[in-house]
């Protein structure tokens, strides 16, 4: 098993890390759930980062919010982050409101304060 970091981000997909990537200054476990997860999936991704500090940051459309819920009961403790409903997807949300939007909670790359 990998290190884990103090703190995880968790996603939808690889596009959302990607660009979160490009405005995050600190390293960061990004986890990509890849839509909504199934009891096992959930309980393998859950038990090791149960003890960390959590952010999750999922698109602000159905999807989204059902990820949102689910995660919302298994991992009361993390902190909901919420990109804009005009932005609908955090892969196309611009890369200053997500800096705006994580940088409460993590260091940003200096270009985007």
């Amino acid at each position: 098993m990998f290190e884990m970091l103090d703190k995880v981000l968790i996603v939808e997909g690889k596009n959302d890390r990607k660009r979160v990537e490009q405005v995050l200054d600190e390293p960061v476990e990004i986890i990509c759930t890849y839509g909504t997860l199934s009891e096992e999936k959930l309980e393998t991704l859950i038990y090791p980062i149960e003890d960390l500090d959590v952010y999750i940051l999922v698109d602000a459309d159905d999807p989204g919010k059902k990820l949102r819920r689910q995660l919302k009961r298994e991992l009361p403790n993390a902190i909901h982050l919420y990109t804009e409903k005009g932005y609908r997807q955090v892969e196309t949300t611009p890369l200053n409101f997500l800096a705006d939007i994580l940088g409460e909670f993590f260091e940003i790359k200096e270009g985007y304060l």
